[in-house]
């Protein structure tokens, strides 16, 4: 076991406020609340509804300015009133959408959603093929702004330039490695500097089913960075670079009610620790918990908790790191 305090964290809440640049997805998702998830043709009724923008780095982003850092999000939207939605939601959620593009002639990102009473979900996407076509130019100074960036595979040849340049201005790039076409993860991995893996991801990309043994193939083939596996419920997994070894730290147990866009929570919980230097074990700690708190409310990113929820949760949780082997 790791000698870590599990309850001692970095003041980091006296710290200036870490910047961090989102890239990525941007959707306007219809969210259903059923008892249980369709397996077959027919009608299901559900009994709650609500419309949110969100999307993996959209969703990272809220959760980046819930936890007191500054979030800006550069993502794509279609002209149309979908597009305005988006972008009104995420500005009002206290996200910089600034640097959003806006492409003539195509439409909106947008997702229906069923979610059950377990907190699993079904999730039917629509994105144009025009959307993302169009890529910007990005320098070491459009991101020297900012303490760290987190892009997503959703439009990966302006994650792939934003990498790069964050690489170039010495910024650490972090990888939302989720499950993405043949080839994305393979394109953006050698630019980032930590890449977290979902479970099906890392093994779609290596064959393993056990997270410990995907860390393992994963940390081999791409030894430059830093290397994490998310398992949901069964916690997360990662290579220690000091240790040399993989450790695991359990899921806080909660009873969940949506699970939908924990991962995209996780994910911007650890940019914002990055970027505040917090060590590593403290960093899989808050974003742990910080994904936790989030499957207990209904409404995918709007269930991000605040930096005293994560805290107080935290208080209340003795998980330990543990050392894991690569089986």
């Amino acid at each position: 076991m790791s000698s870590e305090n599990p309850t001692h964290f970095s003041a980091s809440c006296s710290r200036p406020a870490r910047s961090v640049l989102c890239v990525g997805a941007a959707v306007l998702d219809t969210l259903f609340r059923v008892h249980s998830l369709p397996t077959g043709q027919g009608k299901i009724l559900p009994y709650d509804m609500l419309q949110v923008a969100e999307g993996m780095a959209s969703s990272a982003a809220f959760a980046i300015a819930r936890l007191g850092g500054n979030a800006s999000l550069w993502g794509a939207v279609g002209d149309d009133a979908t597009g305005e939605r988006i972008i009104a939601d995420l500005s009002n959620s206290g996200i910089d959408t600034s640097g959003m593009a806006h492409v003539a002639g195509a439409r909106s990102a947008v997702s229906t959603i069923l979610v059950d009473d377990q907190g699993e979900r079904l999730i039917v996407p629509f994105y144009d093929a025009g959307l993302h076509e169009m890529v910007k130019p990005v320098t070491k100074q459009d991101v020297s702004a900012f303490d760290a960036v987190l892009v997503d595979v959703r439009w990966p040849k302006l994650a792939l330039r934003t990498l790069l340049a964050a690489r170039e201005a010495g910024r650490p790039g972090v990888l939302d490695g989720d499950v993405a076409g043949d080839g994305v993860i393979e394109m953006l991995a050698p630019s980032a500097s930590h890449i977290v893996f979902s479970q099906p991801a890392a093994e779609r990309l290596t064959g393993a089913a056990e997270p410990p043994k995907a860390v393992g193939l994963l940390k081999r083939k791409f030894e430059h960075a830093f290397i994490s596996v998310t398992s949901g419920e069964d916690g997360s997994f990662w290579f220690d670079e000091r240790a040399g070894e993989i450790f695991h730290l359990a899921a806080p147990k909660v009873r969940a009610v949506d699970t939908l866009a924990a991962g995209d929570i996780f994910h911007g919980a650890f940019a914002l620790a990055v970027a505040e230097g917090m060590p590593i074990a403290e960093t899989m700690r808050l974003s742990s918990m910080a994904a936790a708190l989030k499957c207990q409310v209904f409404g995918g990113r709007i269930g991000a908790p605040t930096r005293a929820e994560v805290y107080d949760g935290l208080r209340g949780w003795d998980a330990a790191v543990a050392r894991t082997i690569d089986r």
